[in-house]
């Protein structure tokens, strides 16, 4: 527990100045942030010396030009989205099939896609708006935070226990309850007016935290580990650290984008 509170400490001295200062420094920190992430995806005992070192360095070219390949635009186009479509899926017709598979491609692809646009819109959103930024970190934050310390104090009947056996439905649904209603205040305080759109908003995204939460959990389990990797010390690796956040924020573009 110890080791855990230093490292959150450490990690709260970098990340908030960096968020304050935004820009260049703010984008390359995502940008790392992303390519550790992908690493992590890469060590995973499914993935581990199975790809060919060729196409592990497109994967990497890919995940950077979605991250970054609009940067200053404020919005996505068909360039940046189709890009690592070609750098993934070309190579499969050097490669027999155990080497490098149609199979494997759209397997990282789909990472890639996840690390890729979660990262670019954490840059995107700190453009637009910090306070907003600070607002989808915060459902994030206390969904996670209450549906713990719930889970802990009264959990009782688990929510699924073959992927994820300390979760249960009590956490969830204070998880759901405190993250949503903390998330509105700091809405509220910062960046707009109270409504019920965003109440709904706030309960879909927070939603959104725990599924993420739930996915990459299931990652783990299909892959024996506890932790992606262990590059912050009493948290695991950077997967671990924003596995719901890019839920959240990725469902946070889409319902901007259909409401």
């Amino acid at each position: 527990m110890k080791t855990r509170i230093i490292s959150a400490i450490i990690m709260l001295i970098i990340i908030i100045p960096v968020i304050v200062f935004g820009g260049y420094i703010y984008a390359i920190a995502a940008t790392i942030l992303g390519i550790l992430g992908y690493k992590e995806i890469l060590d995973l005992k499914r993935n581990k010396n199975k790809i060919p070192k060729i196409v592990e360095l497109l994967g990497l070219v890919a995940v950077v030009f979605l991250i970054v390949g609009n940067y200053g635009n404020n919005a996505l186009n068909y360039r940046t989205i189709l890009v690592p479509l070609a750098l993934l899926l070309m190579p499969t017709v050097f490669y027999k099939k155990e080497n490098y598979s149609s199979e494997t491609a759209f397997y990282l692809l789909g990472f890639i896609y996840l690390i890729g646009l979660g990262f670019n819109l954490l840059i995107l959103t700190r453009e637009l708006n910090i306070y907003l930024l600070i607002y989808l970190v915060s459902v994030s934050l206390f969904t996670d935070t209450f549906a713990y310390a719930i889970g802990c104090l009264i959990g009782k009947h688990k929510m699924c226990p073959k992927i994820s056996p300390a979760k249960s439905w009590e956490g969830a649904v204070a998880g759901l309850i405190g993250g949503t209603i903390v998330s509105v205040i700091v809405y509220v305080n910062l960046v707009g007016d109270l409504s019920l759109q965003l109440v709904i908003v706030s309960m879909l995204l927070s939603i959104s935290g725990q599924i993420g939460d739930l996915v990459f959990s299931k990652i783990k389990r299909e892959n024996d580990i506890k932790d992606f990797s262990n590059i912050i010390p009493g948290h695991g690796g950077i997967l671990d650290r924003f596995d719901n956040v890019l839920f959240v924020i990725i469902m946070y573009a889409v319902l901007v984008l259909t409401i």
